[in-house]
């Protein structure tokens, strides 16, 4: 069983920045498909990022393009996922999502992805 710890949650306001990081237990973990869900109040989970292997390709919702960046550090097993210029809008707890699966599917779809952390908090004032 794959765990996923993520942190770097917590509380800006607008325009701010905060970096996301997510752990993995796996030591294959390089070899997984990466992604990045929110969830906001009232609201279904949604896609925000994800890397695949073994392309490396990136993949951005249209509401974090250009804002949101997407990496792995193989050597430490993680990824992070750095936001900037946050809005109000960027509020809500964000999930981490693995799967070792070759990614034939909708990177988006959240059933593609077999393991899932927690979540952190990220909390954007106007």
């Amino acid at each position: 069983q794959v765990q996923l710890v993520e942190s770097g949650g917590g509380s800006v306001q607008a325009g701010g920045s905060l970096r996301l990081s997510c752990a993995a237990s796996e030591r294959t973990f390089s070899r997984y498909n990466m992604a990045w869900f929110r969830q906001a109040p009232g609201k279904e989970r949604e896609f925000a990022a994800a890397i695949t292997w073994p392309s490396g390709m990136t993949s951005y919702a249209d509401s974090v393009k250009g804002r949101f960046t997407l990496s792995r550090d193989v050597a430490k097993n993680t990824v992070a996922l750095q936001m900037n210029s946050l809005k109000p809008e960027d509020t809500g707890v964000y999930y981490c999502a693995a799967s070792p699966r070759r990614m034939v599917g909708d990177v988006t779809a959240p059933a593609e992805y077999d393991y899932w952390g927690q979540g952190t908090q990220v909390t954007v004032s106007s």
